[in-house]
């Protein structure tokens, strides 16, 4: 905590209350309020908390102006280039990339881990057919703690590993079975074979009665994916699983808290929008058309896929993820599907256009999620899941760190209270 500090003073009581400046290794300032409310009896009011620093963090940095992302101060870019999702998972989880025998021994127990108790598995038959995934997902998750009560103890250290570790491996296990239980297939075992992202493509696509090839290009890019959906500092999910955690339930309710929140569309369901604005456009025919409609600031359309909330630049993911797009729809041979062209016809107006230009309005990595689920055969709606399988990790990361504060409180916002005042319960037959 830095010597300088900010004085706040009321006009009409002359108190004063020093707010002390807390600066973090890079990035905007804060200012500690703690003792705000007892010095000057007033909160603070910041809907929903977009100027307000709800923790200390040594997991990720984002500087949304230059669009920067690192990971423990690794740039995302250079992780994607030559690092793996589980080699991330491991620098997430222990804040240093790992020498090959820490990699060896964390890759092997994540891949030993990753199938489901055989009663967990009947739990899928439960839900509906039509059933989305994502509630699959939350429910399933859930319901963990009650098969791993034993290794629940959030202030144990190496329960807590356990816990990161089982949720990192079994994530990709339950949300292919989900998948598998909407189409009414058998549900795949994990083949401890295979990679990371191979064996969640086979449990997704394989059928028992034939023989399934992982497609490389498309591991990879899935890979990749998960890299940069891995986690992005104190996201709307991430908040939930903290202010969950921060009561001390079990750690897997904590994760089930961060996927409901995930499964919103102005969070984990942005790349779903995607797809559905590209079917609405329906042809490269109608571009124009609805490029006036998005800059109409009295027209309800909007181009889903292009802007972001943090960045104020170019996505540093959609920038990484932009030449594998490319790269799967030609290995597909999908570079002339009408979906696809319609898409990258809208790119090329979003990187030329000076009004999304003048904006900032670049296509974001959800953008380009869509389209490379889209072509690798991936349904809509497991776009979301998708993305909690890689964010599992972020989460997981932010809950053991956030045990492992010892100043930790329980997570509590105030309010303005804008109701009745005090009033007097009147008879109903006086009302």
């Amino acid at each position: 905590m830095a010597n300088k500090a900010f004085t706040l003073t009321d006009p009409e009581s002359g108190r004063t209350s020093e707010l002390p400046v807390v600066e973090g290794t890079l990035g905007t300032p804060g200012l500690d309020i703690r003792k705000l409310n007892g010095e000057m009896d007033v909160f603070t009011y910041d809907p929903a908390f977009t100027a307000t620093c709800s923790c200390e963090s040594r997991i990720t940095y984002i500087d949304g102006a230059n669009g920067v992302l690192l990971y423990r101060g690794y740039p995302v870019d250079q992780l994607a280039e030559k690092s793996s999702f589980l080699e991330v998972a491991y620098l997430l989880l222990y804040g240093e990339l790992p020498d090959q025998g820490q990699l060896d021994e964390f890759v092997n127990a994540i891949t030993r881990h990753t199938m489901l108790n055989e009663s967990l598995t009947k739990f899928f038959d439960g839900f509906h057919y039509d059933a989305h995934p994502m509630a699959m997902l939350t429910g399933i998750v859930g319901s963990l703690s009650a098969f791993y009560h034993d290794t629940t103890d959030i202030r144990d250290p190496e329960h807590r590993e356990i816990f990161a570790r089982r949720m990192i491996a079994k994530m990709p296990t339950i949300a292919a079975a989900a998948y598998k239980h909407s189409v009414g297939q058998p549900k795949m075992y994990p083949s401890n074979d295979l990679d990371y992202t191979s064996n969640f493509l086979r449990m997704l696509f394989a059928v028992p009665a034939e023989r399934y090839e992982v497609d490389p290009i498309a591991a990879k890019a899935l890979d990749v994916l998960f890299i940069l959906h891995a986690d992005h500092e104190q996201n709307a999910s991430t908040s939930t699983v903290r202010l969950a955690g921060s009561t001390g339930c079990n750690p897997y309710a904590a994760i089930a808290s961060g996927i409901a929140a995930l499964w919103g569309p102005a969070h984990g369901g942005a790349n779903e929008a995607v797809l559905t604005m590209l079917n609405q456009i329906g042809d490269v025919s109608q571009v124009p058309k609805f490029i006036e409609k998005a800059k109409d600031k009295n027209d309800p359309f909007r181009l889903m896929g292009f802007g972001h909330r943090v960045y104020k630049n170019f996505d540093p993911r959609a920038t990484i993820i932009r030449g594998y797009c490319h790269q799967v729809l030609e290995h597909m041979g999908m570079e002339n599907h009408p979906l696809f062209e319609l898409a990258m016809e809208l790119e090329r107006i979003a990187l030329e256009d000076d009004y999304f230009k003048e904006r900032k309005l670049y296509p974001n990595v959800d953008f380009y999620s869509g389209i490379i689920y889209q072509a690798l055969g991936i349904p809509v709606n497991m776009f979301t899941p998708m993305f909690a399988i890689a964010r599992t990790v972020g989460w997981a990361a932010h809950w053991c760190e956030m045990q492992n504060d010892p100043g930790m409180r329980i997570g509590r916002p105030r309010q303005i209270y804008t109701g009745s005042p005090k009033r007097d319960y009147a008879p109903i037959d006086k009302r």
